[in-house]
């Protein structure tokens, strides 16, 4: 099974910037999408590849946040949110059950400038999603996906003294991160690749991309359980139309 994990800062933007093309020639069997911005209806005239089933997570405010899932196998329910009123007008969170796992698309909120969110986001919102993941791995193993907007450690971004109190490397962030690992999620990039230099998102500004100025904010996680089933787990850097590029995991 291929999944593939892409924040395309806008869904409806994307569309002109080759998402269809890059979709066919990856033939995954599941694409997660975050930062959609966009209600369903607001795409309603586009043909998605065929076999695939569309699953979405949109936020109350338009143009803002929002997931989405497109799946070739019929997941056994699908669910947004996780059960909580106070967090789930973002539409951050879409799940899909199969068989003999969960894939958990997420959208992690960032903490913004000055940090005016980091409270939020560390107090608040991060256990609670700890909890509904910890939940759902009592039933079954868990894959999550997504821009969970936090670089790790240092080699997950490419100036990290500059950066210390910067939205997506604070302590608070960092412990989060690594409350998951410890809970035993398993950060499934790092089982095939050490070092920096590897990145998912690069400002627009000061030509970060073309100079490789990145953050690694974009994972594929998985339960300890699921690690024998791991094949592979990628970044495809090449791929532009987003600040982000696609993440890619395969399961045997």
């Amino acid at each position: 099974m291929k999944l593939i994990s892409w924040n395309v800062n806008g869904i409806r933007s994307i569309l002109g910037k080759g998402l269809l093309e890059f979709w066919e020639a990856e033939a995954p069997d599941a694409l997660c999408l975050q930062e959609t911005k966009a209600k369903p209806e607001q795409v309603a005239e586009v043909t998605w590849p065929e076999g695939f089933a569309a699953h979405w997570n949109s936020a109350e405010k338009p143009g803002y946040s929002g997931v989405a899932a497109f799946a070739k196998k019929k997941p056994v329910h699908a669910s947004g949110g996780i059960g909580d009123d106070e967090h789930d007008r973002e539409g951050r969170v879409l799940t899909l059950e199969y068989d003999d796992f969960f894939l958990v698309n997420v959208y992690t909120p960032n903490s913004q400038r000055e940090l005016t969110r980091l409270a939020y986001r560390t107090r608040q919102w991060e256990p609670a999603f700890r909890r509904y993941l910890k939940t759902l791995e009592k039933i079954k193993p868990v894959i999550v996906c997504g821009d969970l907007n936090v670089a790790h450690t240092e080699n997950d971004l490419a100036n990290p003294k500059t950066n210390r109190r910067n939205a997506g490397f604070t302590d608070e962030e960092r412990a989060e991160f690594g409350a998951l690992i410890d809970d035993g999620f398993v950060d499934t990039f790092r089982l095939f690749t050490q070092g920096n230099g590897h990145y998912t998102w690069w400002s627009y500004m000061n030509n970060a991309r073309p100079r490789n100025i990145g953050w690694r904010i974009d994972y594929f996680l998985v339960s300890a359980s699921l690690v024998p089933r791991v094949k592979s787990a990628r970044i495809l850097p090449h791929v532009a139309g987003s600040d982000h590029c696609p993440v890619v995991l395969e399961l045997a």
